[in-house]
């Protein structure tokens, strides 16, 4: 195996609503594999993010675990950006 998930289009497929979704709050959504049929989801904030438009982690947890269940991959966890002031 090379390090990444053979099926990284069924991954990119379930993800691409919440990519948009972020994308216009100003967010960038990436993944990578974390050992077998397991992946981390990672979001980024851009120069113009909107601060207070992300869920809190749970939560965030809980819509990419959802968006993933119709693939054979399941969400290891996700990684949210550094909140400043808090």
């Amino acid at each position: 195996m090379t390090g990444s998930i053979n099926g990284s289009a069924v991954v990119d497929d379930a993800l691409a609503q919440f990519r948009e979704m972020l994308a216009s709050d100003g967010y960038l959504l990436s993944w990578s594999p974390a050992g077998d049929e397991k992946v981390v989801v990672e979001i980024s904030a851009g120069e113009d993010a909107c601060a207070d438009c992300l869920v809190p982690l749970p939560v965030m947890e809980a819509i990419m675990s959802n968006a993933l269940a119709p693939t054979p991959y399941s969400l290891d966890h996700v990684v949210l950006p550094a909140t400043e002031g808090h």
